[in-house]
């Protein structure tokens, strides 16, 4: 049968990706779970084959696939966790903020899980948006200006107070203080068991989660294996160079 004529909750059902396509579509599977895409589409006046697109491509699309990053300059492996902030800010964390906060709070023997989900999930939310920003606005652009020595480009006075108020590997202590952020999570859905009996609803919310909490594993891997191991070098050579340059005056 092409998709087109299948019902939003047998195809939800049979890959949960395609509820968050069908999310950025302004489609929400719970609302329209008995009609099927067409009849949707023409609801909304969406164009049917556009989305059928969106569906094939989130199908052939592996977050999971890792990016050879090592090789990049320092500055570039920053822009791309910066790039990976605005995903998880703008898209991941709002989508299944809408998921959570639409569980129906019936919701049979997961009726305590929605209602401890509903009230920690926020919680999280803000927690976590916090700490991104205190990351881009310290460690980001500390090393950026550590960068910025080794181009020739700074201001020794305000080089040397950075480097006395930061170190990197303090920052790299700090971050492993945030390396489980979603445990309460974890713990509230049984690290994402779903029995297979569960409405449809749960299922997807569990399956995001879970997905969430895998990328902020790749995210937290590129940054303790890739981007503090070349900010200590880098720290280092800055230290280096400021040195020389004070022997030389």
């Amino acid at each position: 049968m092409d998709l087109n004529q299948r019902k939003i909750s047998d195809l939800v059902g049979e890959n949960y990706l395609y509820a968050s396509v069908l999310h950025y579509f302004g489609i929400q599977f719970y609302d329209y779970s008995e009609q099927t895409l067409h009849q949707v589409c023409q609801e909304k006046g969406i164009c049917v084959e556009a989305l059928i697109n969106g569906l094939e491509s989130a199908v052939q699309t592996d977050e999971s696939e890792d990016i050879a990053l090592v090789g990049y300059p320092i500055d570039l492996v920053i822009e791309y966790l910066k790039h990976a902030h605005y995903l998880f800010i703008k898209r991941r964390l709002p989508y299944i903020t809408t998921l959570v906060s639409d569980l129906p709070e019936k919701s049979g023997q997961y009726h305590s899980i929605v209602k401890d989900l509903k009230f920690v999930f926020p919680l999280f939310v803000e927690d976590f948006i916090y700490h991104i920003h205190e990351e881009e606005d310290s460690l980001f652009r500390y090393v950026l200006l550590l960068k910025n020595v080794t181009n020739n480009r700074y201001n020794p006075s305000k080089v040397y107070y950075e480097m006395e108020k930061y170190s990197i590997q303090q920052h790299a202590i700090n971050h492993d203080v945030h390396d489980d952020e979603m445990k309460g999570i974890r713990n509230i859905t049984n690290d994402y068991f779903v029995e297979a009996d569960a409405p449809l609803h749960i299922k997807v919310v569990y399956a995001e989660l879970e997905s969430f909490e895998k990328s902020l594993i790749t995210h937290a891997r590129i940054e303790d294996e890739i981007l503090f191991p070349k900010a200590l070098m880098l720290e280092k050579e800055v230290k280096t160079l400021l040195q020389l340059k004070v022997r030389s005056n």
